[in-house]
C-alpha cells in the first residue's frame, strides 16, 4: 500500500519524480514486475483484476530513465530500458535473437525463439514464444501457451484502467494471428492462423442452429478461424472480417495440440 500511495501521488504530480523516495518506489515496482511478484493484471475469484497503479509505475519509469548504449557482443542498442538477464538462473531458454526487456516476467520453462517480450508483460511456465512473435507491454500469457510464429499480442499502458490482452492457460495461437485491445482468450482455446481480434471484433459461434456472438472474449476450448460477414455501407454491401467459432477442442486433443489437428477434428481443410 505504501508503494501504491507513492506511485499515485507521483502520477498526479510529476514534479515528485525528482524525489529520491519516488524514484526508489518506481524502480521497486519494476523490479517486482521483473520477478513476477507484482502483475499489471491478475486472476481473482471474481475474474481478472487490472492493477492500474502498477501500470502507472511502468509509465513513470520511462521519464526517470536516461538513454544509454547497450552493447551485446557485436550488437548495439540505444534505449532507456535495460534488457532482461540471468536467464539460466530463471530456467528460461532464450534463442538468439530473442529479446525481453527488464520488467517483463518469464517463468521457469518458458522458451523464447527469436521474439520480443515488452516491459510489464507476464509469461507463465511452459509457454513457447515462437519465432518473430511479440508480446506487448502488460500482456498476460498463461501456462503452457503456444504463441506461434509471427503472432502479435498487443500491449496496453494507457488508458491505465484498460485491461491488457490475456491469453489463459493451454491456449494455442496460430501463426500470424493478431490479438489486441484487451481481448481475452479462454483456457485451451485454439486460434487459427491469421485470425485478428480487437475489442470490437465479432466472434461468432456457428456451431448451433443460431449464431451466438461475443466481443472481446473467446470461450474456453473454442476453435476459432478467420471469417467474414456482410455489412451495409452507404456505397453498398461489403464483406468485413470476423472470427468464427467452429467447434470445441476435443478431449482427444491434449495440451500439446497442433493447430492442424484441432482444425481437422472440426472438418476444416488444412
Amino acid at each position: 500500500m505504501e508503494l501504491q500511495t507513492i506511485i499515485e501521488k507521483a502520477w498526479d504530480n510529476r514534479e515528485l519524480l525528482k524525489e529520491k523516495d519516488v524514484i526508489i518506489a518506481i524502480k521497486t515496482v519494476i523490479s517486482e514486475l521483473d520477478q513476477g511478484t507484482l502483475r499489471t493484471a491478475e486472476p481473482t475469484a471474481d475474474g481478472w483484476k487490472v492493477n492500474d497503479w502498477v501500470k502507472k509505475a511502468v509509465i513513470l519509469y520511462f521519464p526517470i530513465q536516461k538513454m544509454a548504449t547497450i552493447e551485446v557482443g557485436p550488437f548495439e542498442f540505444h534505449d532507456k530500458m535495460a534488457l532482461k538477464s540471468n536467464y539460466a538462473k530463471q530456467g528460461v531458454r532464450v534463442v538468439p535473437h530473442a529479446v525481453a526487456r527488464y520488467g517483463a516476467y518469464l517463468a521457469k520453462g518458458v522458451v523464447m525463439m527469436p521474439s520480443y517480450v515488452n516491459i510489464g508483460a507476464y509469461v507463465d511456465s511452459g509457454t513457447m514464444v515462437d519465432t518473430w512473435a511479440t508480446v506487448g507491454s502488460c500482456a498476460q500469457i498463461g501456462k503452457d501457451v503456444h504463441l506461434s510464429g509471427g503472432v502479435g499480442i498487443g500491449g496496453v499502458l494507457e488508458p491505465v484502467q484498460a485491461a491488457p490482452v490475456i491469453i489463459e492457460d493451454g491456449a494455442f495461437i496460430g501463426s500470424r494471428a493478431i490479438i489486441v485491445e484487451g481481448v481475452r482468450i479462454g483456457k485451451e482455446a485454439v486460434i487459427g492462423a491469421g485470425v485478428t481480434l480487437t475489442a470490437s471484433s465479432r466472434i461468432i459461434d456457428v456451431t448451433g442452429s443460431e449464431p451466438k456472438e461475443y466481443t472481446g472474449y473467446v470461450p474456453e476450448r473454442s476453435v476459432v478461424i478467420p471469417g467474414s460477414r456482410t455489412k451495409k455501407f452507404p456505397a453498398g454491401e461489403y464483406q468485413v472480417p470476423c472470427a468464427l467459432i467452429i467447434g470445441q477442442r476435443k478431449a482427444s486433443t491434449d495440451k500439446k495440440t497442433s493447430l492442424n489437428e484441432a482444425l481437422r477434428e472440426n472438418n476444416v481443410a488444412v
